[in-house]
């Protein structure tokens, strides 16, 4: 449904060009008197001022009245009824004055909710980054892992030309990828010596352990837990497993690049972070395999463009 919506978003101008299109043809031919069939332009105008604000409906009301003109003045016998000339310019005028007006006030309630809805968004983002602060205030390793990671994953997302609202998903899911971890005991987490089979099982259930978290706060973050969920699979697992990519997130994919960078590049209890150019050496090397090979570059034209700025 939701694959749907998106698509009929994104498409709505061709959309409501075709559906003019078509009704023109019909009044047209099917309709001896236009002028019972004029309200009809109300719904393309309304649509457009729902789904793509104020701009667009006032240009679908402009170019609902100039096709109706010219229908007008090219079957002028089909307006007039028994009215005259005068008569339907007249309730022509009114009638475009009203659809003007409908298309400004949709699409100005529409840019209102717009606004209100980034208002909220932007203040639930900045919760969950200051949440993210003071879980990992108290690891002197972990401190700032998660902001630095949805910052990498940020910039991918742009480079990759993602959708806005794409990108603000994967940048939600990393300020919280790791939230999984506050049921697991910090000493474990942080401990210098190589963790046994058990307890690397246990630290592994932070990811599930997310998701369940993230799930019970409702539809709020629900586009971040399929990519929070599957940020440590590995773009291809094995050759059996193969068919795993296809149901892989990007933006898991993007998380997974990002997670892992930096966690080679900062340091830990037990090494010292890596330099920046053995930890990209490290993603090409399992590009392909752990990671897919397009963030992998992506995020190389990202560290490239800091270079230059730097």
């Amino acid at each position: 449904m939701d694959k749907i919506k998106a698509f009929l978003i994104k498409h709505l101008e061709k959309i409501l060009i075709l559906g003019l299109t078509i009704v023109i043809l019909i009044t047209n031919y099917f309709i001896t008197q236009k002028m019972a069939f004029l309200n009809f332009y109300y719904l393309p105008v309304l649509v457009s001022g729902y789904f793509l604000g104020k701009r667009y409906a006032v240009y679908t009301s402009l170019f609902s009245i100039s096709l109706v003109v010219f229908l007008g003045v090219l079957y002028p016998h089909s307006f007039y009824n028994q009215s005259t000339g005068l008569q339907v310019a007249l309730n022509l005028v009114i009638w475009g004055g009203f659809l003007f007006l409908s298309a400004a006030v949709v699409g100005t309630l529409y840019e209102q909710k717009e606004k209100k809805i980034q208002e909220l968004k932007k203040a639930y983002v900045g919760v969950i980054e200051i949440l993210t602060k003071y879980l990992e205030s108290s690891d002197r390793y972990t401190k700032g892992h998660s902001i630095r990671v949805a910052d990498y994953s940020t910039e991918i997302a742009k480079a990759m030309e993602l959708p806005k609202g794409e990108v603000e998903n994967i940048r939600v899911a990393s300020l919280l990828h790791d939230i999984g971890k506050i049921d697991i005991s910090s000493d474990l987490i942080t401990k210098a010596a190589s963790l046994t089979t058990e307890e690397k099982k246990i630290v592994e259930t932070h990811v599930e352990k997310g998701a369940e978290i993230l799930n019970s706060v409702g539809t709020v973050l629900k586009e971040s837990i399929p990519i929070v969920l599957s940020h440590h699979t590995f773009f291809i697992e094995s050759n059996q497993e193969e068919r795993k990519f296809n149901n892989l997130p990007l933006g898991a994919r993007i998380l997974a690049v990002a997670d892992s960078f930096d966690a080679m590049v900062t340091d830990r209890p037990y090494r010292a972070g890596k330099p920046l150019w053995q930890a990209v050496e490290e993603l090409e090397k399992c590009s392909g395999t752990q990671f897919d090979p397009t963030v992998v570059e992506a995020f190389k034209r990202v560290l490239a463009d800091k270079v230059e700025v730097a």
